[in-house]
């Protein structure tokens, strides 16, 4: 009877079965499906097209423009609704090889890359090296995809280890010229002056002809005998606007006479490792070279100087797997006529130059220069608009390798 008191039992391990005791444990991860909703939502294929930073064009069967990114747009300085009103022919100048290439994807059906095609348009100020990559759209046979990449950064890193190794031949070289060449210029001189005491009126100009070609000879190898300094540099921590300032006052007191220079600096850079006899003599070239090329112009003459901190370009030393950074840009600017084309791309190199009287020693010294501070310099140049772009790094070289 004890068992039996008259109240209900608890309902207690009933409540408690092995399936609701399972069910009250998933209970907590019904939420997890909402993130699964979110994973099967289809991201919109022109959210990514957009994204890409590289100008995509999508041409109809009349070559005009169905969709434009808007890298596209700004690539190409027109925007979405005009090009799709204009066709291709219409956008790039005649004789493009883009109009071709997209006949030739079109009719066989096939991607096809084409990699250096020189672009010009009516809005472009020079023209513009690209990488095509184009194909046919599978749903749409008659529409072609365009993706444009232009060669800028990359080839301007190649052409500066180009530079590079035209500088180490070039030391080479001075190295050979100064041991073989200056000696015996000496004795020629040496014997002209022996000479010359002796000789007859009419005989003499020669002897001083003589020591006037060698003077001229032993002046052009003592240049040249700089290429073949390859001692590490001394470096200091240096203002690069002192610097430039230095060689500004110099220039304006000798050959840039007359020329306007305007000074964009940016106050926050800091100090960097350099060598500053080499930095003034590296930027004195520059300076005269600009002043050179800008001439007895009809247009007022002018030399814009400008620093400004860019971080992100990375640059892997020859022989070395270490990177280092290029932050600090010196960009050296002149409204001259700008440098021929058949020049461009090896203005750089040693004896390249227009000058009658020029070597072509100078830039070739600078990249040197710039070289030995880890740095690289780039030429970008249009009538009335030549750019010297000169991109150094913060940290000494030496120390990074070692510390590396």
């Amino acid at each position: 009877m004890s068992n039996h008191t008259g109240k209900p039992k608890p309902a207690k391990r009933a409540a408690t079965s092995p399936s609701a005791t399972s069910r009250s444990r998933t209970a907590p991860s019904a939420p997890a499906v909402a993130p699964v909703a979110v994973q099967r939502r289809p991201v919109e294929h022109d959210l990514l097209l957009a994204a890409i930073p590289h100008p995509i064009l999508v041409l109809g069967p009349d070559n005009r423009a169905v969709y434009a990114n808007a890298a596209a747009e700004s690539f190409l300085s027109t925007s979405a609704p005009m090009l799709k009103r204009m066709t291709l022919e219409e956008v790039v100048a005649f004789g493009c090889p883009l109009n071709g290439l997209v006949e030739q994807v079109r009719a066989n059906q096939q991607t096809i890359n084409e990699y250096g095609i020189e672009m010009v348009t009516p809005k472009f100020t020079a023209p513009k090296l690209v990488d095509v990559y184009s194909g046919p759209l599978p749903d749409q046979p008659s529409h072609v995809l365009l993706m444009l990449q232009q060669r800028t950064m990359a080839q301007m890193i190649e052409r500066q280890l180009t530079h590079r190794a035209a500088a180490r031949s070039v030391s080479g070289m001075a190295a050979v010229l100064a041991h073989e060449i200056k000696n015996p210029l000496s004795g020629i001189r040496g014997a002209a002056q022996l000479l010359e005491p002796s000789l007859s009126d009419e005989d003499r100009p020669l002897a001083q002809l003589i020591c006037a070609e060698t003077d001229r000879i032993k002046a052009l190898v003592d240049r040249m005998e700089v290429f073949g300094d390859e001692r590490p540099l001394e470096r200091t921590s240096v203002n690069i606007h002192d610097i430039l300032d230095h060689v500004r006052r110099l220039s304006e007191s000798g050959f840039a006479r007359g020329i306007r220079f305007v000074a964009d600096y940016d106050p926050s850079l800091p100090l960097l490792p350099g060598n500053r006899d080499k930095l003034v003599q590296a930027f004195l070239n520059l300076f005269k070279n600009a002043a050179e090329a800008i001439g007895d112009g009809t247009d007022p003459g002018r030399i814009v100087l400008q620093t400004a901190f860019r971080p992100g370009v990375r640059l892997t030393l020859p022989g070395s797997g270490v990177r280092i950074s290029l932050p600090l840009m010196i960009q050296v600017e002149d409204n001259g006529p700008g440098i021929p084309d058949h020049l461009k791309p090896n203005m750089f190199d040693p004896f390249v130059t227009t000058k009658r009287t020029g070597t072509g020693l100078g830039l070739a010294l600078v990249a040197k220069i710039i070289g030995d501070h880890g740095g690289i310099i780039e030429c970008e140049s249009e009538p009335k608009r030549t750019v010297f772009r000169v991109l150094l790094p913060l940290h000494d070289r030496i120390s990074t390798t070692k510390s590396a």
